[in-house]
């Protein structure tokens, strides 16, 4: 990879464990059952995520 790739990486990264965050507080504070389902669904894609772009490097 070249560096710039790598950098891309490590932003794809940064974002979503920035999301994942944000998800995580959000699911916390939400009342409803059916928005907590779909908040923690969206949780666990960023996981994925997070996996796809960290088994690149």
């Amino acid at each position: 990879m070249t560096e710039k790739e790598l950098l891309y990486v490590e932003d794809a990264l940064g974002h979503a464990d920035i999301m994942k965050k944000c998800c995580s507080e959000t699911v916390q504070q939400i009342t409803d059952k059916g928005l907590q389902n779909f908040v923690q669904e969206l949780i666990k894609d960023t996981d994925a995520l997070y996996s796809r772009f960290y088994g690149l490097l």
